[in-house]
């Protein structure tokens, strides 16, 4: 499928298109998702979504949803795992719960995160670390955390075939030198989240993600590189935007961040859902005739 194939926002008329009432999502393409067309996106003024997701069902629904990225997140480490943080996963969980995704999809760009402990020694463990969820999970690219630090993996990465997404701004796997969960680039320290997204663009990454940033700072960001830029409370003016799936949808319980919007209440619906199964059961109305052989 070539671009001019492509419907807007994607495709080489989306600029030439006429613009859609407002709120209406755009057309996605009926292909796969490439990471040319978050390209084309970010050029076009347009926007796309992205989702975690760590199981085929999860996987299934956002992809026919038409969520343009998947992202098999390391934040299985608590959302699925039920760790407090994301530093325990290993590489061999997140290949597992990559391939599960990967081979649901079947339009999605699935996007892989590096899991603690599987980049940081050199370039050359980076490397081999991705090859594998490239190979075993079937991803199409991987995201790394870091800042410009890391412009020369990055470099090493694309150099062997393999898109990389950056992760600046607040790093998850660095909470404990990070001092917790705290919101990254404000006041003075904007110009350095800056100066970290334009190296990592430089060296090759095809996209920047920003975490827990002040919307002045994601801003600058966005204008200063080229590529397209992903928000997680990081304010309304990146190209895409991404959400746990579980907080967005509304399966974890407790305290959310104040950046996520929960769109719907399946915790509720699982547990009434639950407890309904369980009555039948000790009612013994199910199963009924209409259950047995």
């Amino acid at each position: 499928m070539t671009s001019a194939e492509l419907p807007a926002p994607y495709g080489a008329g989306a600029g030439t298109t006429p613009t859609p009432p407002a709120g209406t999502p755009p057309v996605p393409p009926t292909g796969r998702i490439r990471i040319r067309h978050l390209q084309q996106a970010k050029e076009n003024g347009t926007r796309f979504a992205m989702l975690t997701a760590y199981d085929q069902y999860a996987a299934q629904v956002f992809d026919e949803a038409g969520i343009e990225v998947l992202l098999v997140g390391d934040s299985a480490a608590n959302n699925v795992l039920g760790h407090a943080t994301t530093l325990p996963i290993t590489l061999d969980e997140m290949i597992l719960f990559s391939r599960a995704v990967s081979t649901a999809a079947r339009r999605a760009l699935v996007v892989a995160d590096l899991p603690f402990g599987s980049y940081e020694v050199s370039s050359q463990q980076a490397v081999e670390s991705s090859v594998r969820l490239l190979k075993e999970g079937l991803v199409h690219a991987v995201k790394m955390e870091g800042g410009a630090e890391y412009a020369d993996t990055v470099r090493a990465l694309v150099r062997a075939g393999i898109p990389v997404m950056a992760h600046i701004g607040f790093t998850p796997q660095s909470e404990h030198a990070l001092g917790g969960y705290r919101v990254q680039g404000r006041g003075d320290a904007s110009q350095r989240i800056v100066e970290d997204a334009v190296a990592l663009a430089d060296a090759g990454a095809f996209c920047v993600l920003m975490e827990m940033v002040p919307t002045e700072t994601a801003d600058a960001v966005d204008a200063a590189v080229r590529v397209p830029t992903i928000g997680i409370g990081a304010g309304p003016g990146t190209t895409g935007q991404v959400l746990v799936w579980q907080d967005m949808a509304g399966l974890r319980g407790g305290r959310q961040a104040k950046f996520v919007k929960q769109y719907a209440d399946v915790r509720t619906v699982l547990a009434d859902a639950a407890r309904a199964y369980a009555d039948d059961v000790r009612a013994g109305t199910f199963p009924g005739p209409e259950h047995t052989f």
